[in-house]
């Protein structure tokens, strides 16, 4: 086993999940700038009212769901076996059930 990926599908799932954590920084840092405008009822509202906290959060959670399914492919269909890639899999795994539960017990 191996720490670093050698595939491309393995190094992308990896850059992925790095990007997540500084998209929601990014995200969280503008929080400052829209103090007073409140939030969307919906992402597409809230995209429209605070684009610089909605856009990088989104993008960071597409990331993380991105990196799950190259994930996935390459462990599973070009036998990626760096261990890198099964941590950057799991991490995108609990993205996406984070993500599901918030759609599924919507409050």
């Amino acid at each position: 086993m191996k720490i670093l990926p050698k595939t491309r599908l393995g190094k992308y799932s990896v850059l992925l999940i790095i990007a997540v954590p500084i998209l929601l920084f990014i995200g969280m840092s503008s929080v400052d700038f829209y103090e007073s405008v409140p939030a969307g009822k919906t992402i597409l509202l809230d995209i429209i009212a605070r684009p610089g906290i909605a856009l990088p959060m989104l993008a960071g959670f597409i990331c993380g769901i991105a990196s799950f399914f190259t994930g996935i492919t390459s462990i599973f269909k070009k036998k990626e076996r760096a261990i890198l890639v099964f941590l950057s899999t799991i991490l995108g795994l609990l993205v996406l059930l984070w993500c599901l539960t918030q759609i599924v017990f919507a409050h």
